[in-house]
């Protein structure tokens, strides 16, 4: 397939279909490093997009429409419900040369979602998952620096043009980030055991703290522990049941095998046996460790 002809010697212009975290940091690193011009927006809430123009984190609020018109690279940076109507409302209206992105948090639902709402012009998507976030949640929690030394990965497919994943990939890069490329089904595995897994055992134990009877006299006396444990348990509940839904196979086999897990804690607990349950602590203190020493994290 022929390349999408975005001319690469002036600033592309950028359109981001929702200004929260995601969108708004990816927006305020490519201003960062002088690699975009006028930056769309597109969302459903004026507030927020008002706050993100005071911001600078874009130029002006647009519609989809006039965003189509308009912009070199579209960011889809929304939940993943949401996606299949924006692409679909996108395709009779995308010029031959705009490239299309996303930042979801899983890639093969979405890729399938994609190709039947853009039909012929699938070749103009490039699947890509930021994996960097936080708890907070909107333009104002938005930082340039959010995808500085992180891992971004793009799930290319047989009808993207080499030249259009390098196009993405440069802009990411420009972000400070590291690009990795992966299969969307393999992407979608490992990121149910390390980042959607996480976020659903978060949430269910801070359900069960908040259900209790005693819940405001247990998180008085919560300290550092709770509070890492749960931190991500803040995160958008809309954006985190479309991931759990749309990943749910491989979140699930996940869950097994931790309950696996904690079914053999449990034994060795129930069985008083000192020997099983430090071993069983100290494989899991080590691989922490080493993990984090690798990654450079604490």
């Amino acid at each position: 397939m022929m390349p999408v002809n975005v001319d690469r010697s002036t600033q592309p212009v950028l359109a981001i279909v929702g200004v929260g975290l995601i969108g708004g940091s990816f927006a305020a690193a490519l201003r960062q490093a002088s690699a975009t011009g006028r930056v769309l927006g597109v969302g459903r809430n004026a507030a927020s997009l008002k706050l993100a123009c005071q911001l600078g984190l874009i130029d002006e609020v647009v519609t989809l429409e006039e965003a189509a018109e308009q912009a070199d690279i579209i960011l889809i940076a929304t939940p993943i419900g949401v996606v299949g109507r924006v692409l679909s409302a996108l395709r009779p209206l995308l010029r031959a040369q705009t490239l299309v992105t996303d930042a979801c948090s899983t890639k093969a639902d979405v890729v399938a979602t994609a190709r039947q709402a853009l039909g012929e012009r699938i070749g103009q998507f490039v699947p890509g998952h930021p994996i960097a976030g936080a708890e907070q949640t909107g333009p104002e929690a938005a930082s340039a620096d959010l995808y500085r030394g992180r891992n971004i990965i793009l799930t290319p497919l047989s009808e993207n043009a080499v030249a259009d994943v390098m196009c993405i990939r440069r802009l990411w890069e420009a972000c400070g980030a590291r690009v990795l490329t992966m299969e969307p089904a393999a992407h979608d595995t490992v990121m149910a055991s390390v980042s959607h897994l996480p976020h659903f055992l978060s949430a269910a134990y801070m359900w069960q703290v908040a259900s209790a009877h005693d819940s405001t006299v247990r998180m008085a006396l919560a300290g550092s522990g709770f509070r890492d444990f749960t931190r991500i348990a803040a995160g958008s509940p809309e954006v985190w049941r479309d991931i759990f839904l749309s990943n749910r196979d491989a979140v699930l086999q996940e869950l097994q095998q931790v309950k696996q897990a904690v079914a053999q804690a449990e034994q060795a607990l129930i069985a008083g046996d000192g020997q099983v349950l430090q071993d069983f602590l100290e494989r899991a203190a080590l691989a922490r460790r080493l993990w984090a020493s690798r990654s450079g994290l604490s």
